[in-house]
């Protein structure tokens, strides 16, 4: 399952659609997927906290941090919670930060870049809504695919032979 995306982009290419190839990959877990549960907060992560301290149940968490690498939405507290909390994965249209810990975390972390700036803790933000970055619209409820090769969304669950 080296190359996930390849195959689901054969096997399904009218459901899938792809990101702009402008993530790296930070977490330990590379190869990762799930249902989606979306938040937009700009450079305040008090939302993604609050999200993945509740149970993830092998969802993924899709954060429109507005582009920003200013500050960094998530970092290796947050990062360890979401683990623990059995989050698949995030991806971040923004900045992390303790990107050596978090790239020892068996979880998968896609974002812009690493900045060492934490947020500020305002408790704003707002979740399950309509996301756009990187070229596609994602909506909580949606399914993310995320490997080496990038990122794809699909409104539902892809099926293939080696999951």
């Amino acid at each position: 399952m080296l190359d996930l995306l390849p195959d689901l982009c054969d096997e399904h290419p009218e459901k899938v659609e792809i990101l702009a190839p402008i993530f790296k990959d930070f977490g330990a877990q590379t190869t990762f997927w799930g249902k989606v549960v979306t938040v937009r907060c700009f450079e305040d992560n008090s939302r993604v906290r609050e999200l993945v301290a509740t149970p993830g149940t092998g969802k993924v968490l899709v954060v429109d941090g507005g582009g920003s690498v200013s500050r960094a939405l998530m970092g290796d507290q947050v990062a360890a919670t979401a683990l623990e909390n059995g989050w698949a994965g995030v991806v971040i249209n923004g900045a992390i930060r303790d990107a050596a810990t978090i790239s020892t975390m068996a979880i998968g972390v896609k974002a812009l870049a690493a900045s060492p700036m934490k947020t500020e803790k305002r408790g704003l933000g707002d979740t399950d809504i309509a996301v756009t970055f990187a070229g596609v619209t994602i909506n909580t409820g949606d399914y993310i695919y995320a490997d080496i090769n990038g990122i794809l969304v699909s409104q539902e669950a892809l099926s293939h032979h080696s999951f």
